[in-house]
């Protein structure tokens, strides 16, 4: 890929790259670039008018098996997709506990901890509302909202849309219908299985906010989300960068859906480094 702005010109391989994220509106590619950001299953996420993610570009073959892995993806069991809700949900509201103890806020944490041992099949009694309700609040004061438009919110969504566009990359290399969700079911929503995936990694972004001392969406905020998959953590006894363990992770949960493995043998993801 070559990169020419007024003053300078670079070429970059894109062997290097997992996803592309314009900055600017005013930014031209080829369709000669499109293409092969397509053939070698690269994103492409495109910004609006603020600078925020708006769209994204995704490969239209996706896996070579892509016929029968939607149609393993159509026969998911509803007891089967309600368990595999209950670990994502269990998994996420023990993250934002981490999150929690981390930043000093002991008693909340520990409600979010009892609570992810509540969580049933489905999430029927809505442990996940409960426990957000809990922990935005204990994050970013009593009056934070996120239905705001706070500068928070601003980096909050500036990074869940990055994270939203790794996950649609991911399953859409295996090949599965990303509107097709487990739990999520919008009928607009054409991202609503990479909308169930992305729950337990959520605390990341917010993790990085809460401790980068951010208080608006900068350009300096933007590249540290960015940046997000490059981050390491401990998953199943070893230290991997976010985007191999979106990928692990999935997988599991793909195997779970498909029954070759039990519900019970999906790892849990730590969003603490």
């Amino acid at each position: 890929m070559v990169i020419r702005t007024e003053h300078n010109t670079h070429s970059i391989h894109l062997s290097e790259f997992d996803a592309v994220c314009l900055e600017t509106q005013t930014a031209y590619l080829s369709a000669y670039l499109l293409s092969e950001l397509a053939k070698n299953k690269i994103s492409l996420i495109i910004p609006d008018e603020r600078h925020n993610p708006v769209g994204q570009l995704l490969p239209l073959f996706g896996a070579y098996n892509i016929f029968q892995r939607s149609n393993e993806q159509l026969q998911w069991s509803e007891p089967s997709k309600k368990r595999v809700w209950q670990q994502i949900i269990m998994h996420k509201i023990n993250n934002q506990a981490d999150v929690l103890l981390d930043c000093g806020h002991t008693n909340p944490a520990n409600q979010l901890y009892e609570l992810a041992r509540t969580v049933k099949s489905g999430d029927t009694t809505n442990r996940e509302a409960v426990a957000a309700n809990i922990y935005f609040r204990a994050l970013f004061g009593s009056h934070f909202s996120r239905d705001d438009g706070s500068p928070i919110n601003g980096m909050l969504n500036y990074g869940y849309a990055i994270l939203l566009s790794i996950l649609n990359r991911e399953l859409a290399a295996k090949g599965l219908l990303l509107q097709c969700g487990i739990y999520h079911r919008g009928p607009a929503n054409p991202f609503n299985l990479s909308c169930d995936f992305m729950e337990p990694f959520r605390p990341v972004i917010d993790r990085i906010i809460v401790e980068g001392e951010f208080s608006e969406l900068t350009r300096e905020v933007k590249y540290n989300l960015i940046d997000m998959p490059n981050l390491e953590f401990e998953y199943k006894n070893g230290i991997y960068k976010l985007r191999s363990i979106i990928h692990m992770y999935i997988s599991e949960c793909i195997n779970a859906l498909n029954k070759t493995i039990p519900v019970s043998d999906i790892s849990s993801f730590n969003a603490m480094p």
